[in-house]
Formats: structure tokens, C-alpha cells, sequence
């Protein structure tokens, strides 16, 4: 009979680099360290290389830790889905070690089944609401920001002084395209934008 093997996932988004914690969550949990599987992105999906290839190496019996349920993933419908796979599909055990509700080891029974399955649903409907609830928080925090004149994104690249003396060297063929854009310091997209607002600028001025 093949033994049982011990696995441990670690999820921490581009913004938050630090497992530290997890890690050592994983380590008191006697999870050997060749048996843990880490993704630095973004919780919203599954579509993680190390996730996936710890789903590959799965095999019934097996028992997964993590340490809290946001770890595997922020989206509601995801997060019952892949816990379905897991323990229904695959037949493993997950542990969520700061909440030993989520165990599956224990209450095999119709009522523990029941507890679990209901502590699930709620955690991770909080999982998504809180990662809901920050991206409003952001987009509110941006708006406000740039209500008072606070510019995001690159700075907008200026035109040189004497942009009008090299447009027209390059309508007459004396500059290159890509001397033209070196002159300018600008990419083909930002050129040929500026070249448009420059023309619309002289055409407003004949017309006055």
C-alpha cells in the first residue's frame, strides 16, 4: 500500500512578498520542506504553475495544509470548486491550520461533513468580499486622488522645440522613421499621436 504523503501550498501576491509565515505555519506542521509548493500572484484564479503541479502530484490519501483558506484563492465559486476536486475528485485530506474546523480528517460523519462544508462556504464568501471590498476601496481611493489633480500612470511624454522642423524633414524625406522617432525620443504609437494633435494644432491656427 503506497504511503500516505504530506503537502503544503503557499500563496502570497506581487504585493505582499513576505511567506515567512506560511512557511513556518507549514514547517510545525512536520510538512517536509521538498513538499511545498509556492505561487507569488494573485488569488483570483487557479491558474498558477506551482499549484497546478502540485494538483498533478495529488494522489488519494495524501493530506494538504495551508494556512488559511485565502491562501488557496479569493474567488468564492473557485474556491468550492477546487475543493471539490481535491477532496471529492482526487480523495485527499486538507488541513487549514488557523481554523482546525477545516480539517477533514475529522467529522467523517454526516454531521462533521455538514460543519465543514458550512464553515467553507462562509470563509470563503469572506474571502471574496474582502477582496471586493479592496478594490473598491482602491478605485475609491483613486478617484478622490484624482479629483484633486493627482496625475496616475506614466507622465506624458513632451514634444521637442523644434518638432515641427522635424515632422516636416520626415514628410520630406530627409529623416528616416527611425531617426525621426530617436529625434523625438518618442515610440511610433506617441509619434503619430503628437504628429495628429501638432496638425490639428496648425490647421486650428489657419483657420482663426
Amino acid at each position: 500500500m503506497e504511503k500516505k504523503k504530506i503537502y503544503g501550498y503557499v500563496r502570497c501576491s506581487s504585493t505582499d512578498q513576505n511567506e515567512d509565515r506560511q512557511i513556518i505555519a507549514l514547517r510545525k506542521a512536520s510538512v517536509p520542506e521538498r513538499s511545498i509548493f509556492m505561487d507569488k500572484q494573485s488569488g483570483k484564479d487557479f491558474d498558477r504553475p506551482n499549484y497546478k503541479k502540485l494538483v498533478r502530484e495529488l494522489k488519494a490519501g495524501d493530506i494538504l495544509y495551508i494556512l488559511s483558506i485565502d491562501r488557496l484563492g479569493r474567488n468564492y465559486e473557485e474556491i468550492q470548486n477546487q475543493w471539490r476536486i481535491l477532496t471529492k475528485e482526487i480523495g485527499i485530506d486538507i488541513c487549514v491550520l488557523d481554523m482546525p474546523l477545516l480539517d477533514t480528517r475529522n467529522g467523517k460523519d454526516l454531521m462533521g461533513t455538514f460543519i465543514a462544508d458550512l464553515v467553507l462556504q462562509i470563509l470563503s464568501f469572506a474571502a471574496q468580499s474582502e477582496r471586493e471590498n479592496i478594490k473598491k476601496r482602491q478605485a475609491e481611493g483613486i478617484s478622490a486622488a484624482k479629483a484633486r489633480g493627482v496625475k496616475f500612470g506614466r507622465p506624458e511624454k513632451t514634444v521637442p522645440d523644434d518638432f515641427g522642423k522635424i515632422v516636416k524633414a520626415w514628410e520630406q524625406k530627409k529623416l528616416t522613421f527611425a531617426d525621426t522617432l530617436e529625434m523625438c525620443d518618442m515610440s511610433g504609437a506617441t509619434f503619430y499621436r503628437r504628429l495628429r494633435e501638432y496638425r490639428r494644432l496648425q490647421r486650428d491656427g489657419k483657420e482663426k
